[in-house]
């Protein structure tokens, strides 16, 4: 089994547990972060989450407070959560993910960069009364469909009102299709395929 396959399948990767650093740009400047085998993308951030994080930069903020919470589903090592606390000082930051050796290089590197409003934990650990205003995500695509759509059903309806989830997905892997079904899904919610890049899809889906 890959690292990549690891990171997808296994809440417990095997093979030795050895955190490299690595420098990689995150809210407009480098940063030194630490990552290692049995994540997603363990050389640094990959193109889709790069396409994700310049369409974000561009969303307006809601302000802080309740109901301003950031979420990060399949956080990895942490670029998508790390550039949104980075960004958003004021604003906590959840990022989940079922590996614990991605919650644990996360949580690394958010403490590396002295960011308090982080707070990484496995999906079921979120408190079941906690919305989000922002989703962000470049889901694991690759765990299938149904394990897929069964991730963004438990998410998803948790948008606040007026709250927006941006999702990155490659055109080749069923950005199209994917988009289709959310929007069939979740009548109280819109979607749109809001960029394109690189040959990944942005898929923003409001709560109005």
């Amino acid at each position: 089994m890959s690292d990549e396959t690891q990171h997808y399948f296994s809440a417990t990767p095997t093979g030795d547990f050895r955190p490299r650093e690595v420098h990689v740009e995150l809210a407009g400047a480098e940063r030194a972060v630490v990552t290692a085998g049995g994540v997603f993308s363990p050389d640094g951030v990959d193109r889709g989450t790069e396409v994700l994080l310049r369409w974000v930069d561009e969303l307006p903020a809601p302000g802080s407070g309740t109901g301003s919470a950031i979420l990060d589903i399949g956080c990895g090592w942490g670029p998508i959560a790390l550039s949104a606390a980075l960004t958003h000082p004021d604003r906590e930051v959840w990022a989940v993910d079922v590996n614990e050796r991605s919650r644990e290089l996360c949580a690394q590197n958010a403490a590396r960069l002295g960011l308090t409003n982080v707070r990484v934990c496995a999906p079921e650990s979120v408190p079941d009364d906690l919305d989000f205003s922002d989703i962000r995500s470049n889901p694991p695509i690759r765990v299938g469909k149904a394990a897929l759509h069964d991730i963004l059903r438990q998410w998803l309806p948790r948008l606040t009102s007026g709250g927006t989830a941006s999702l990155v997905v490659a055109k080749h892997l069923g950005a199209e299709s994917l988009t289709t079904w959310i929007a069939r899904e979740f009548s109280a919610l819109t979607v749109q395929r809001a960029h394109r890049d690189r040959g990944f899809h942005v898929i923003r889906v409001d709560r109005p």
